[in-house]
């Protein structure tokens, strides 16, 4: 390619630097963050394994946010790949299903004896599933319009957040009623099965906040920020529950969403005029 110059000077080639074989770092960014947030999510059961109950929690909650900004970074920065998929998909198996069933069995699902194995196992199990079929949704150009802002099922990430609850609200309440195998046992089936149901839940990723909305919403996430600062298990506590609460809000929406777009559909749908012989038929 030439530059061109002034008249009656030869023109300059310009020189343009080789393109390199490989990825560029950028390009690899969303995968070194979910690397990390597998790391965390294996570094939850090292924690467990030492009694580091605390710690271990914190090392689930960092997965869940490395998890969360990997997919945005990696759109941001057009790195999305199959390969990527491929890999968030095993590292959220392995932080949200993996890791909190065994920190819970550690914890205390261990004196349910085999029960509690059991209990662990279907978790995980589920989990697994969960994660299956969401990659067999992904890219579904089957899903109506007014599904695409829903999950179906709860997510790993969530679902870990849920069935952890009892061991963080012991931390602020204590683990004399949170730590029974029993209650613990109640968490772990409510949310398998909510992993593996057709429940729709908020995905919150197409959410548009209002003009007149972003400055309250940005207090309202800097007094969050505070609390999770001073009263940290108290504020994962609340919401965690304001997320079960949720669930039910979410199933009405999509039901109402659903309704409205079936009866737009009717509303376009022509009225089949009625044929002659129909008319022979009704006056016989």
């Amino acid at each position: 390619m030439f530059k061109p110059s002034a008249p009656g000077q030869p023109r300059r080639r310009l020189i343009r630097p080789p393109k390199l074989p490989g990825l560029s770092l950028n390009k690899l960014i969303p995968n070194i963050l979910t690397v990390l947030a597998l790391c965390a999510g294996l570094t939850s059961i090292r924690f467990a394994l030492h009694g580091k109950w605390e710690h271990a929690v914190l090392s689930i909650v960092l997965a869940a946010i490395l998890d969360g900004l990997d997919g945005r970074v990696a759109r941001l920065l057009q790195g999305t790949s199959k390969f990527g998929a491929e890999l968030d998909s095993l590292s959220d198996f392995v932080s949200f299903g993996v890791a909190p069933a065994m920190v819970l069995y550690f914890w205390t699902m261990q004196g349910a004896g085999g029960f509690g194995w059991a209990l662990v196992l279907l978790f995980a199990v589920c989990c697994a599933l969960r994660l299956a079929r969401f990659n067999t949704m992904l890219g579904n150009a089957d899903l109506p319009p007014y599904a695409y802002n829903f999950f179906t099922g709860i997510p790993a990430p969530a679902a870990a957040g849920v069935v952890l609850l009892p061991m963080v609200a012991s931390f602020e309440f204590g683990d004399s009623f949170f730590a029974r195998p029993t209650v613990v046992s109640v968490f772990l089936l409510g949310v398998a099965f909510l992993m593996v149901s057709t429940i729709p839940t908020f995905s919150f990723k197409k959410v548009r906040i209002p003009n007149a909305w972003v400055l309250p919403v940005l207090l309202i996430v800097g007094l969050l920020a505070a609390f999770l600062v001073t009263e940290p298990w108290l504020t994962l506590v609340v919401l965690g529950f304001a997320y079960v609460g949720l669930i039910p809000v979410s199933i009405r929406a999509f039901r109402r969403l659903k309704r409205q777009a079936e009866a737009v559909v009717q509303a376009e749908t022509p009225v089949a005029a009625p044929s002659d012989s129909d008319e022979n038929a009704t006056v016989s």
